[in-house]
């Protein structure tokens, strides 16, 4: 170096080059040298100054835009708006390497989250819908990580990463507690709920409650699945709705869970579908219909929403009967089998999620255990009489 360049005076790192006239600027990082020739001293010092060498791991934005073109196609449009939606706050770290994101950053990130969410002016605005933690997003977070880690494209940098994600961080994501919401509808509930609405809501929510159905696939029932003389229907098409109109958009071939899972018609189904035919259009498959065309999502969550208003329940959205038929065949059943056999689920834990016990549950072995305490504390009385006063038994 020295007998081609010319040290800078008072500069670290900067030479010129003696023949040439160029400066080069050089700067060690972790050991490994980086260098690079200018034409003038000043664009040597800013290089110098604030050069940092490229990361040879791929930012989250790089991870989250591969995941968008390769595994986006096999998730439910709703999954892929709510990812989105979600991925909004996580923008603010997308720029890190994956091997940058680290448990002490994701602190950070969370510290000034809360510190918004929990500003009085935010929570005034929002009322009782403001936020209430930020569960959702570290939950994709540690998805994103999964699946960077799984994937084959970045199988060698993701070798020795682990996800950064510690339960510590849920604790840190508390904002406030979450309102009190009953999914579970109970089956005194669902009934008052059906006899407030309009006879095709009516069908149609019933028939969803019947199948323990999403309601995209009740909306989507076509009468090519639905077999009477075998008394047999198959839940294989869903609706999808616009996120934002709420306007039907197109018949997805497909389930969420993109498994068929056929339903055995009972009576009570044969007598909706039955209804149903009368109404049936020629060239039109749909089971449910308004003039031919498909419900709207809009539509039916109005219908939905006065029906249970009227009917005083403590109850709201179409997802409820879902919920409230997988709790019923928990009960009536005896067990998670039950849950999966009436909601098509996979997932055990997702089976329990739908079924688990509620504040109805606790009522009802609460009454159960006071009444055997009830009864224990009348037999010990009853007993009394023959029992001998120790008093009197000293006396003798």
């Amino acid at each position: 170096m020295q007998k081609f360049f010319t040290k800078i005076p008072h500069l670290t790192g900067i030479y010129q080059n003696t023949s040439t006239g160029n400066f080069v600027s050089s700067k060690r990082i972790k050991g490994k040298l980086y260098q690079k020739s200018f034409n003038s001293l000043k664009e040597a010092k800013d290089w110098r100054q604030n050069f940092q060498p490229k990361s040879s791991f791929s930012t989250l934005k790089d991870v989250w835009t591969c995941m968008q073109d390769l595994h986006f196609p096999t998730l439910s449009l709703s999954t892929i708006n709510i990812w989105n939606r979600r991925f909004i706050l996580l923008q603010d770290l997308e720029h890190f390497p994956m091997n940058e994101i680290t448990p002490s950053l994701i602190t950070s990130w969370i510290i000034e989250k809360v510190s918004f969410y929990k500003n009085e002016s935010y929570q005034d605005s929002r009322g009782h819908a403001g936020r209430c933690n930020l569960n959702n997003e570290l939950n994709l977070l540690v998805t994103i990580f999964n699946w960077y880690k799984q994937s084959d494209l970045f199988e060698k940098e993701a070798l020795t990463l682990t996800c950064p994600v510690k339960r510590k961080h849920r604790e840190q994501g508390f904002i406030k507690p979450i309102p009190d919401r009953r999914k579970n509808i109970t089956l005194d509930h669902t009934l008052l709920f059906l006899e407030e609405l309009k006879p095709l809501y009516k069908d149609l929510a019933t028939l969803q409650f019947y199948c323990a159905a999403r309601i995209g696939e009740v909306a989507g029932l076509q009468w090519s699945c639905v077999d009477f003389k075998n008394k047999r229907m198959i839940i294989k098409h869903t609706c999808l709705w616009d996120n934002s109109s709420k306007l039907f958009t197109t018949l997805k071939n497909f389930p969420k869970n993109k498994e068929n899972r056929p339903v055995f018609i009972t009576q009570e189904i044969l007598e909706i579908l039955q209804r149903r035919a009368a109404f049936r259009l020629p060239g039109n498959n749909f089971v449910f219909h308004v003039d031919g065309r498909p419900l709207n999502y809009g539509t039916i969550q109005v219908n939905y929403r006065n029906a249970q208003r009227k009917s005083g329940i403590p109850h709201t959205g179409t997802h409820i009967l879902r919920h409230g038929m997988a709790k019923l065949a928990r009960k009536v059943g005896g067990g998670l089998d039950a849950v999966v056999a009436m909601t098509g689920h996979k997932d055990l834990k997702l089976a329990n999620h739908y079924s688990k016990c509620d504040e109805e549950d606790q009522k009802v072995i609460s009454e159960k255990i006071m009444d055997h305490i009830r009864l224990s504390k009348y037999a010990q009385f009853e007993n009394f009489e023959n029992v001998v006063s120790l008093g009197n038994f000293k006396k003798k």
